[in-house]
């Protein structure tokens, strides 16, 4: 009962927490934009009916979505986000990244990467849980393994029974489920000035164990720790 509550409102933070992130998005019909990681090209998709065009590029590893994006209209690559990236310099108004960055050890490779690949004056916007959230403080103090951090690729979950993912396989057959990096707030802003962009803003969203318009205002109030650091950036 408990794992399906938190389940739902895993689901509902996601879904605020991309609705940050098309309002964070600023009109350009003729902006060519970039979606790491980009699953089927649903979202991508969105993201381009917010900016304003149909220049939409991806990247994708993920077997499981093999042609899905294209299907959209998603000009998609398969590289590792951990290397250097097949994309010509300075070609992308807009890169955005959701939920990515947090299983790449090659962080620095990765934002370097995006550096280049942006034109001057574009901008990144990245979103990643926190590992300053409250709900993976009581975690701690419960001696229970903190929710966005995992101990495997194949089996998510393990040491907390109140992660959702608790025991359930994983059925997908890529490398790094894992999260293998996760960022506090100053962690993530200090990593993105350390790699020579300017960070804009930054956001919180949810706050577990918080629901709803609760969450949403303790997010705002409090956003060290928030679920998820939403944060835009731009190459200056």
């Amino acid at each position: 009962m408990l794992r399906s509550w938190l389940k739902k409102l895993q689901d509902s933070t996601d879904l605020e927490n991309r609705g940050v992130i098309l309002n964070l998005l600023e009109p350009n019909k003729s902006a060519k934009l970039l979606d790491l990681g980009c699953g089927d090209g649903s979202f991508a998709v969105e993201l381009g009916k917010k900016v304003g065009t149909d220049q939409l590029y991806g990247i994708e590893a993920a077997n499981e979505f093999k042609g899905q994006p294209q299907k959209r209209g998603v000009k998609t690559y398969v590289a590792d986000l951990n290397e250097p990236l097949p994309l010509d310099s300075e070609s992308f108004d807009v890169v955005h990244s959701n939920q990515v960055i947090e299983h790449l050890y090659k962080t620095d490779i990765h934002l370097r990467e995006i550096f280049r690949i942006l034109k001057p004056e574009g901008y990144v916007i990245i979103s990643t849980p926190n590992l300053a959230a409250l709900y993976t403080i009581f975690s701690l103090i419960l001696g229970l393994q903190p929710f966005s951090v995992s101990v495997s690729d194949e089996m998510p979950g393990l040491g907390n029974r109140f992660n959702p993912s608790h025991r359930v396989k994983r059925e997908r057959n890529y490398p790094a489920h894992a999260h293998l990096r996760v960022f506090t707030h100053p962690a993530l802003k200090e990593l993105l000035e350390y790699h020579r962009f300017k960070v804009e803003k930054i956001v919180g969203v949810g706050y577990y164990p918080f629901p709803g318009k609760m969450g949403h205002l303790f997010a705002r109030l409090d956003l060290r720790h928030s679920v998820y650091l939403t944060i835009k950036a731009r190459k200056v």
